[in-house]
């Protein structure tokens, strides 16, 4: 087995319970962290035989521009790719970060973490 991560990915998205948030849109950060069986990986060298993780960022910032309320729902929807896409996935954790959240004060992000 092994873990495969992708960390701090930066899109521009919009998402947000206010009205105003799926309009203007913010800053989020996704880190995704995928356990799979990298054995065949690891002795071929061959990338046929890895979890892409080009395509993995291609479905993530596919789903980030999908318009959406919460950010459960945002990093639900990507664990839900995200298995589909890749059967290999044996466990998906997904961390979904929204900076500068209007809240009313100076609060760096808010952040939501899936895992199955």
């Amino acid at each position: 087995m092994g873990i495969v991560e992708i960390e701090g990915m930066r899109f521009y998205a919009y998402h947000g319970h206010f009205e105003a948030e799926r309009i203007v849109g913010n800053e989020f950060l996704v880190d995704v962290s995928l356990e799979a069986d990298c054995s065949a990986a690891a002795d071929s060298d061959n990338l046929e035989d890895a979890l892409n993780y080009q395509a993995v960022y291609d479905l993530v910032k596919r789903e980030m521009q999908v318009k959406s309320h919460l950010l459960e729902h945002v990093a639900g929807r990507i664990l839900d790719a995200l298995y589909i896409q890749f059967p290999s996935i044996e466990k998906a954790r997904i961390k979904v970060s929204k900076l500068n959240p209007p809240m009313g004060g100076q609060i760096e992000k808010a952040s939501v973490t899936l895992f199955r």
